[in-house]
C-alpha cells in the first residue's frame, strides 16, 4: 500500500496520542500530529467558517485546536472501537470551539503557539462560495471530508501512475475519474497518446478500478472494522449529494 495513506491510519493517531500533557513531545509524536493536521484541517476550517467565523479566526481556531491536541495529549482519547475518526475529530473540535467562545480570550487565538501551515487563501477559494447555501456546519464538514478522501485517493493514484512512467496518460484520463469534469473524446485522446481508441477505453476502466481500490484503502484507514467500508463510502457519497 502507498505511503500516501499513512496519515489516515489509526496507528498514526495512536502514535500522536502518546503525548503526555506538560511534557515536550518526542519527534515522532510531533511528526504524527503534523501529518494529521496537514491531512484533516480543511473540513474543520469549513466547519468553523460555516459557524460564522471570519477566515482569519477560523484558521486560528483550527491551529489552536491542533496545538492543544499536542499539548494536552487529547488524542489518547481517540479510540477506533468507539467510532469513526472523523466523528471523534468533529466532536473534539466542536467542544474546543465552544470552550474558546465561552472563555472569550482577550489574546488572539493561537497566540504564543507555533503556527501550523494552513493555506487559508486556497481554502477560501474552495469554501467561500459555498457559504451562501443552506448546509449546516455539520453537513459542510461531512462534504469537505468526503472531498478530502476522494482527493487523497486520486493523489495516490496519480503518484502510482507517475512512478510507473504513465503521468502523461493519467493527466489525459483524469477527467474520466472526477465527477463534474468533462474529458476530451476518446478518439482525440487516442491520437494525443498515440494509442488506439480501444486501448484508451481499457486504460480508463483500469484507472477507475484502481481508484476505487485506493478509495477503499483510504476509507478503511479511518475505521476499526473493515466491514464498514462500503457503509462509510455510501455516507460520504451522500454527503457530496446534499444541496
Amino acid at each position: 500500500m502507498s505511503d500516501t495513506f499513512l496519515t489516515t491510519r489509526w496507528s498514526i493517531v495512536a502514535s500522536a496520542g502518546r503525548q503526555r500533557a506538560g511534557e515536550p513531545p518526542p519527534a515522532d509524536v510531533r511528526a504524527a500530529l503534523s501529518e494529521l493536521c496537514a491531512a484533516y484541517w480543511p473540513p474543520l476550517y469549513a466547519f468553523a467558517r460555516r459557524l460564522g467565523s471570519p477566515p482569519a479566526d477560523a484558521a486560528d481556531l483550527v491551529q489552536d485546536f491542533f496545538a492543544r491536541l499536542l499539548e494536552k495529549g487529547d488524542l489518547a482519547d481517540a479510540d477506533p472501537q468507539r467510532g469513526r475518526f472523523r466523528a471523534w475529530l468533529l466532536t473534539a473540535f466542536r467542544h474546543h470551539a465552544s470552550n474558546v467562545r465561552d472563555k472569550a480570550r482577550a489574546q488572539r487565538r493561537g497566540g504564543g503557539k507555533a503556527p501550523l501551515p494552513l493555506d487559508t487563501a486556497d481554502a477560501e477559494s474552495h469554501y467561500g462560495p459555498q457559504l451562501a447555501d443552506p448546509r449546516t456546519p455539520e453537513a459542510e464538514f461531512e462534504r469537505r471530508w468526503a472531498l478530502l478522501v476522494l482527493d487523497r485517493a486520486l493523489a495516490a493514484l496519480a503518484t502510482e501512475q507517475e512512478r510507473a512512467g504513465k503521468a502523461r496518460e493519467m493527466e489525459a484520463l483524469r477527467p474520466f475519474l472526477v465527477a463534474g469534469e468533462e474529458g476530451a473524446p476518446y478518439a482525440q485522446i487516442a491520437t494525443t497518446l498515440g494509442r488506439s481508441e480501444g486501448a484508451v477505453k481499457v486504460a480508463v476502466h483500469r484507472l477507475r478500478r484502481r481508484y476505487g481500490e485506493l478509495l477503499r484503502e483510504e476509507v478503511a484507514g479511518t475505521l476499526a472494522d473493515p466491514r464498514e467500508v462500503e457503509e462509510e463510502i455510501a455516507a460520504l457519497m451522500a454527503a457530496l449529494a446534499l444541496r
